[in-house]
């Protein structure tokens, strides 16, 4: 999340009241309902992982163990199967 300074954006007349309330401190302005973005999108990690996790299910179907796995991408079996499972699932829901 990026700052703003207010008095830089917002009419001195907003800025007065609000430092009424709140002087010198930081102040969170939420997006508007429906605005809102989810984990990951503007950052790009959550399309990242889904590649990885696609790239993961792709190598068990291969043949790959879910040791090997484990070691190769630095995450816990459970993680792996957990995975797996997910993928599986998305795979079943869109045939």
């Amino acid at each position: 999340m990026k700052y703003s300074k207010a008095d830089k954006v917002l009419p001195i007349e907003i800025v007065e009241i609000i430092q009424q309330y709140i002087d010198g401190e930081y102040l969170y302005i939420p997006r508007k309902v429906g605005k809102e973005k989810s984990w990951g999108e503007k950052s790009g990690t959550r399309n990242m992982l889904d590649v990885r996790n696609k790239d993961i299910y792709s190598k068990y179907l291969k043949g790959a163990t879910i040791m090997e796995l484990s070691s190769e991408f630095y995450l816990s079996d459970k993680s792996i199967r957990r995975i797996i499972c997910e993928q599986k699932k998305k795979c079943s829901n869109s045939t």
